[in-house]
């Protein structure tokens, strides 16, 4: 029986470990993580991480060819094939700080595998890495081998957080890149066999190690691009009374283009754009490239550009101060389908409101009091770093209640802020919500999802990111 382990039990690793013990009942398929509280999570009813269809793989697998374990060393000793799915956050210090990737974690995995095997192993890097790391591993273990042979595979994951099952379950692409060598070659068709179990074989593709991790830096600068892209010209929308909606459908109909990733909003979020961008970035310079680095550095910029606009158009529309005005808050998350609120444009529009005294009333559907609390108190790039280290800030908390119904956060409040778009905030009743608040009542959708015409009909005075202004805005400066 083939035995796979992987190291890191957190959004990739699990769900796609999960997928591979449902496709290969023959596999058995251990996820290991230092956090007991993970693991403890992973092998009780409540999962550690929200996504649809996730429970339903996970409880159909668990305990017969899927096991969850903090025993790290016995089940990377047992293992033919290692996944290996470690943080790599951006580095808040020293050499790169801001841009580069830390490898810490990547590195002490290396080193525990080399330290506990005594017998030859593919080793898969599976979290999100910067070009050439699988270089340095493949150092560290061929010069820790102890006459064991390692072969370094780079299996990026190219999985949309709120779709991930479907993505595991039907991916565009499957891409394993390895050595080109004969040994090298055995490796990706041993990785080939686990995924061809379930995958069409023509979406297998095979690269070598450097191509299979820039592809993936590449996949993610090119999205965000198109977010960065749509984001800019909503700003140009405004100015000009054009509706951006129109303008990207326009757009999207050419098939060169196609519709998709070209909707507006406050911005991008999620664990991997900006990480990844600014890695590339940091790639780009230090090869000498600062044109191509100073290219991808401005889609970052348009996205910090975008948040910063939100708010100022908020709070100028409010009579330039929002000192003691309930705003509520509606959504956290990065996107809808998740409880993810990594890098999410929400944090910044919060920090941006708190920072001009607004108190805040925050409701998502998926999002715990606790994880809102600590995003709000932490530095830029702090999120990705363990949670002991992370600090509490309590004068944030006392600016900020989070509920768990939208008509309670919006109860008394000035303004609205629709910054995820759950489905249920289309269907809300705006009529209710609108008796309840002090007005004039405000509502900046960040995220395109409220009829603007029936909001402005209950007497909203409404901004929608990209749409002709409402009479009430136009006068009035997009940039403070």
């Amino acid at each position: 029986m083939v035995k796979i382990c992987c190291i890191g039990a957190g959004y990739v690793g699990g769900p796609t470990m999960a997928v591979i013990a449902l496709k290969c009942p023959s596999i058995e398929v251990a996820v290991v993580d230092i956090s007991v509280s993970r693991i403890a999570a992973w092998n009780g009813d409540q999962l550690p991480i929200y996504e649809p269809g996730l429970d339903e793989v996970v409880k159909q697998c668990r305990g017969n060819n899927l096991f969850f374990s903090t025993d790290i060393e016995k089940h990377v000793f047992e293992a033919d094939i290692i996944f290996v799915s470690v943080n790599t956050p951006t580095k808040t210090r020293g050499l790169g700080a801001g841009k580069a990737a830390d490898l810490t974690y990547w590195e002490s995995a290396a080193r525990m595998i080399a330290d506990v095997s005594k017998s030859n192993k593919i080793v898969v890097e599976k979290s999100t890495v910067p070009v050439k790391t699988a270089e340095a591993i493949e150092k560290i273990l061929t010069h820790n081998s102890r006459g064991i042979k390692y072969q370094i595979l780079s299996n990026p994951e190219f999985l949309a957080e709120g779709t991930a099952i479907q993505d595991l379950f039907n991916p565009d692409r499957v891409l394993i890149g390895g050595r080109e060598t004969p040994e090298g070659q055995k490796a990706i068709q041993a990785l080939k066999d686990v995924y061809a179990q379930w995958v069409p074989e023509d979406r297998i593709i095979s690269t070598n190690l450097w191509s299979a991790e820039l592809s993936k830096l590449a996949a993610n600068a090119f999205l965000a691009q198109r977010i960065s892209s749509v984001n800019a010209m909503s700003a140009l929308c405004e100015a000009t009374g054009a509706d951006v909606s129109q303008v990207s459908h326009a757009v999207g109909k050419d098939t060169r283009i196609g519709p998709k990733f070209l909707q507006a909003s406050v911005g991008f979020g999620g664990s991997c754009f900006q990480k990844d961008i600014l890695n590339l970035v940091y790639i780009c310079e230090c090869n000498g490239l600062p044109e191509v680095a100073n290219y991808w550095k401005q889609v970052i910029k348009i996205n910090d550009y975008q948040k910063n606009r939100f708010v100022n158009r908020l709070v100028s529309s409010m009579f330039n101060t929002v000192s003691g005005k309930k705003i509520a808050i509606l959504g956290f998350a990065f996107k809808k389908d998740t409880g993810d609120t990594r890098e999410t444009p929400a944090i910044d529009v919060c920090k941006g409101l708190l920072g001009d005294k607004a108190r805040l009333s925050i409701y998502d559907p998926q999002v715990t009091e606790d994880q809102i609390q600590r995003d709000l108190s932490l530095n830029k790039f702090d999120w990705d770093h363990p949670v002991h280290l992370q600090p509490m800030s309590p004068s944030a908390v006392k600016q900020v209640s989070v509920v768990w119904d939208a008509y309670e956060a919006t109860k008394d409040a000035h303004g609205i802020c629709i910054l995820t778009e759950w489905d249920e905030f289309k269907t809300l009743d705006y009529q209710r919500i609108f008796d309840n608040m002090q007005k004039p009542a405000f509502v900046f959708d960040g995220r395109n999802v409220v009829n603007v015409d029936k909001l402005r009909e209950i007497g909203f005075i409404v901004y929608s990111i990209g749409k002709p202004l409402d009479p009430w805005l136009q006068d009035m400066p997009a940039v403070a």
